[in-house]
């Protein structure tokens, strides 16, 4: 009997061999003229074809250039981090000095997001630091910040919509164990400050509003002496208690963070986080699972990911919580004019523990009707990924446009999908076909032309 394939790596997340550039083979429907730039997504490939989990596959960046109603080119590469220079070496052992004790943080898989700032392309992983690349995907080199950088960096950072500053922040497993950063708008560094945790937890992700950061302590921790035996180095543990921390963004170092309990629970995404006109709440949105890997990394039972959102009452310390929708989904994503800020509308994809399920669907979320959802549906033996909203100019919200890769089944081929996110169960406004197939993967986004240079150094 041959032996199962795992999930990770069945299916359309079955790593593909080689890196391309090529034409697409056809386009259905229009693309819009103003769209002029490049849409992104980062993913997991692992080079040697195989990966004990999806999170250590080496990073392959997928992207699509359009330009005056017309699709350019595709491209996909790898990011020439160590990992990828030597295929089937162990993270650890090219990341640990034994003698001293030390990670060295260059050395990471650069496979879950790709956002730019300061006129900068990073591939982004939460264990190491930013990998710079160029818009055609070649790789410039790991990115601190002028040094100022020493933890690994989220793979979620976040750019206010009105200074224009990337707040972000990093998690170690050893003390101090959570770390967050300003950047300015021209991309120096001008506030560190550590975050008061009491051990290492899985941090994946975290919100921002117009004047609070909002990080989550959940009971996903570090299992140190799993790890040293050989065992998975993270667990679920029900004696951590599941809380959510304000913190001012311009706070000084000495400044306290307020920690509100909530139901046990883990969040990989949030959607987006603001306050109340009068500064009485903060509400937060994210995807939710009531717990996660109780039975360790390979333990899915706790729970498929649900729309939800909780309302921190600045006033009592209590907080609301309530599911928004019943129906499991993920990738949570808003119009990046809004991130931080009281919004209606939002944006999720629908999740399968399936490795071939029967489609995809995305949906549209309006939350201020109570969650009211819209809902496009791919067809049948058609998979997609996270959903971008890219915004038409000078327009309202929702007035834009959703793009996915998506994967065709039968064909064996992928296409990027333009759908209306004002009219979400219409047609799409185009598919741009490729002649060849891209796995599914994680994050990304769309850049303009403008805002991207490609300068020189680190």
């Amino acid at each position: 009997m041959s032996e199962t394939v795992p999930l990770h790596l069945a299916g359309n997340n079955a790593p593909v061999p080689e890196e391309v550039t090529l034409e697409p083979s056809r386009v259905i429907g229009e693309i819009p003229a103003e769209l002029s730039g490049q849409f992104f997504r980062n993913g997991p490939n692992p080079r040697t074809g195989w990966s004990p989990h999806s999170f250590a596959g080496d990073g392959m960046i997928h992207t699509i250039a359009l330009d005056g109603g017309r699709a350019r080119w595709y491209r996909n590469r790898y990011v020439r981090t160590p990992l990828y220079e030597h295929p089937g070496r162990s993270r650890l052992d090219l990341a640990f000095d034994r003698e001293t004790g030390r990670i060295d943080y260059r050395v990471t898989t650069a496979n879950t997001h790709l956002i730019s700032h300061a006129g900068r392309l990073f591939a982004l992983e939460e264990g190491g630091f930013p990998y710079e690349v160029t818009r055609d995907l070649a790789t410039i080199g790991p990115h601190t910040f002028g040094g100022a950088l020493r933890t690994p960096m989220t793979a979620h950072p976040k750019t206010c919509p009105i200074t224009g500053e990337l707040l972000f922040f990093g998690y170690r497993l050893r003390p101090p164990y959570l770390t967050c950063y300003r950047a300015s708008a021209t991309g120096e560094v001008v506030q560190t400050r550590v975050v008061d945790v009491p051990r290492a937890t899985m941090t994946h992700d975290f919100a921002i509003t117009r004047d609070h950061l909002v990080f989550m302590d959940l009971p996903v921790v570090f299992d140190a002496a799993g790890a040293a035996a050989g065992g998975p180095p993270w667990r679920w543990d029900d004696a951590h208690r599941a809380r959510f921390g304000v913190l001012e963004r311009t706070a000084g170092d000495d400044a306290p963070v307020r920690w509100f309990d909530v139901a046990p629970c883990y969040v990989w995404h949030t959607m987006n986080a603001f306050e109340d006109p009068g500064g009485r709440t903060i509400t937060v949105t994210g995807t939710r699972v009531p717990s996660l890997w109780r039975g360790g990394p390979g333990d899915l039972e706790g729970g498929l990911p649900v729309l939800y959102r909780w309302t921190l009452d600045l006033r009592s310390g209590t907080v609301a919580e309530e599911p928004l929708d019943d129906e499991p989904s993920e990738y949570p994503r808003v119009a990046d004019s809004v991130l931080g800020l009281p919004h209606r509308h939002g944006y999720t994809t629908s999740f399968s523990l399936d490795a071939e399920p029967d489609r995809s669907r995305v949906y549209a979320y309006d939350l201020t009707s109570g969650g009211v959802r819209a809902t496009h549906r791919l067809p049948p033996g058609h998979t997609c990924g996270e959903a971008v909203f890219v915004p038409r100019r000078g327009t309202a919200e929702n007035e834009g446009y959703l793009m996915t890769f998506a994967h065709d089944r039968a064909a064996g081929t992928s296409y990027l999908a333009i759908l209306d996110a004002a009219d979400l169960p219409a047609p799409p406004v185009a598919e741009i076909h490729v002649p060849v197939r891209l796995p599914a993967g994680f994050h990304g986004n769309w850049i303009p032309s403008h805002a991207v240079g490609q300068p020189a150094g680190r």
